[in-house]
């Protein structure tokens, strides 16, 4: 996903769709944490050799946000760009308390 920011910059953010194994191991691996999450984020904040600034990687899981769907009455495709827009804001340095993502 490529977008521009108000001085007309290039800003370049990878979005992933995962499962509930592959999370739960990236989740491990990078956050020590032993479960499937809904959403990962990690920032990259590296300035690419065509200048475009590479904000960083957002990973969802389809399956919770299957899960998440069903409980909060969306449709799977909503959820998804719900998760995919949490993982936005946190690349961005948006954060909330306790949080576990």
């Amino acid at each position: 996903m490529i977008l521009k920011d108000l001085n007309g910059k290039k800003i370049h953010i990878s979005v992933y769709i995962s499962d509930d194994k592959e999370i739960a191991k990236l989740n491990k691996k990078y956050r020590n944490k032993e479960y499937a999450t809904d959403v990962l984020s990690f920032n990259i904040n590296e300035e690419l050799e065509d200048g475009t600034f590479y904000l960083g990687d957002v990973i969802v899981n389809k399956e919770q946000a299957s899960r998440q769907a069903a409980e909060f009455g969306n449709n799977v495709e909503q959820e998804i760009s719900e998760l995919a827009g949490h993982g936005i804001l946190h690349l961005l340095g948006v954060h909330h308390d306790g949080d576990d993502h």
